[in-house]
């Protein structure tokens, strides 16, 4: 048997792990490399093996770093079945046509204004292979364990982090393997907090916060100083934030402040309608959040959606004060780019980050200081205010991943440090080993583990 880190290794974008067990080949995770420029010459380059090798792939979240490859992968010959839970599957429906739309999009725009290297400036995939892809996604509900093939089996359990979001407890020759996922916070007000597991004999677990712990300011609080300060100012707040996660527990805080009339009462927007439908679905999966369905009505009336293009560009010709609220969260690509291009040089507006910023990305450029980044071929001047509320990450920090550890009874046999940067991998590596006794690794990438199967494992009879 043989586990392959083919991504979230060294960075936190990119999640693909390959297990090879009993002649059978299962991708857990299937994502797009963000950031730097030599992680996303990753995605172009040809997949480890010929994807119509792989038996099937599992999903443990609909985020683009965990599934925006499924597209390539199905282009080049993969057949099999993508399992996830139903609430990942809605969210997939509506993520990968999007990516690629803004892919042909953003290779259009480059090709008219002959800013890429590239001629022509090609999409990685298109919005019609993204389609495609869906037609291989199978539901599996959290708790239900599923056969791959003899003694080969699967079932999800809840991680929070965003709706539908999954760990998977993988089981082949007599062992357990637990890929955690991205793990939630563990006082999440839209979701509950990751499930505790009581053990496994191998586990990979994420790291993105594995240095850090979340500010314990109230994320309200913060959020409301922000938006007060930059409405005396009479500029904009524009939040880039992913459709999918980040941008309901934004309208949520921002539905509350706005009841306790904690926010002077100016317009809010929603430019993405990708993160309209995304609300939309968790009216259709009450089982996998905490809101009540007159809390999903209040945060879908929250904003006032910019649905057109031309609905879009309007925003960047209005005078504040007021909220954008658009995609993406680290600032790679979208509409957020053009609001960017509007708001950041002036200094009464506020760039404002909810979490987690990958190296190599605008986003991070901008919260460690850039005077200005590049958008479009164009450099864009920093004047604004920019700012980054770790309080609303949907990533757990290091005490909330110990915390979590904390429930299992008996030690992995060896634990792998994944989806994280350098530095984070390596200091939760370290707190895992001194506070826990356990044995933990930072695989590489593209680094191969060979695991032993458990002595006088038997294939099992097919059901």
């Amino acid at each position: 048997m043989k586990l392959t880190f083919l991504g979230a290794t060294g960075t936190v974008t990119g999640s693909r792990y390959l297990l090879e067990a009993g002649g059978k080949k299962i991708l857990i995770d299937c994502g797009l490399f963000q950031g730097l420029k030599e992680l996303r010459q990753r995605n172009w380059e040809p997949f480890y093996l010929d994807p119509a090798e792989l038996d099937a792939i599992i999903l443990t979240h609909a985020h683009l770093d965990h599934s925006g490859y499924l597209p390539v992968l199905v282009r080049n010959g993969f057949r099999g079945p993508v399992y996830a839970t139903p609430a990942t599957c809605d969210l997939a429906g509506i993520l990968l046509p999007d990516s690629g739309k803004i892919q042909e999009e953003d290779a259009a725009f480059a090709n008219k204004h002959g800013f890429s290297r590239h001629s022509p400036a090609l999409p990685l995939y298109t919005m019609l292979e993204a389609e495609e892809s869906l037609r291989y996604l199978e539901p599996v509900a959290f708790g239900a364990e599923l056969e791959l093939g003899d003694d080969i089996s699967f079932t999800l359990y809840p991680a929070g982090h965003i709706l539908g979001a999954a760990m998977v407890m993988l089981r082949a020759q007599g062992r357990s393997i637990l890929f955690s996922g991205d793990l939630g916070r563990l006082h999440d007000p839209l979701l509950p907090p990751p499930t505790p597991i009581a053990g496994a004999d191998y586990l990979l677990v994420e790291s993105t916060y594995g240095d850090r712990l979340h500010d314990d300011t109230d994320p309200e609080v913060a959020l409301a100083a922000v938006i007060q300060r930059t409405a005396r100012r009479g500029g904009v707040v524009v939040i880039p934030a992913f459709a999918v996660g980040r941008t309901q527990t934004i309208l949520y805080h921002i539905n509350r402040l706005r009841a306790r009339k904690e926010i002077p009462d100016i317009p809010v927007f929603l430019d993405s309608p990708m993160a309209v439908n995304a609300t939309a679905i968790m009216h259709a999966h009450p089982e996998a959040h905490r809101l009540t369905p007159a809390q999903c009505v209040a945060i879908c009336s929250t904003a006032r959606i910019a649905n057109t293009v031309e609905e879009s560009k309007a925003l960047d010709q209005r005078i504040g004060p007021m909220v954008i609220i658009s995609a993406s969260g680290m600032a790679t690509g979208g509409r957020v780019l053009h609001h960017l291009k509007a708001f950041a040089p002036d200094h009464r507006n506020t760039i404002l980050f909810a979490g987690h910023q990958a190296a190599g990305t605008r986003g991070e450029a901008m919260v460690s200081g850039a005077e200005s980044v590049k958008i479009h071929g164009e450099m864009i001047p920093v004047r604004a205010e920019v700012l980054r509320l770790d309080g609303l990450s949907a990533h757990a920090d290091y005490n909330e991943i110990l915390t979590w550890l904390g429930h299992f009874r008996t030690r992995p046999r060896r634990t792998f440090i994944v989806h994280g940067e350098p530095e984070p991998a390596a200091a939760l590596g370290q707190r895992i080993e001194e506070q826990l006794g356990w044995r933990c690794h930072v695989p590489a990438y593209r680094e191969s583990i060979e695991i032993t199967p458990a002595a006088g494992a038997r294939p099992r009879s097919r059901r």
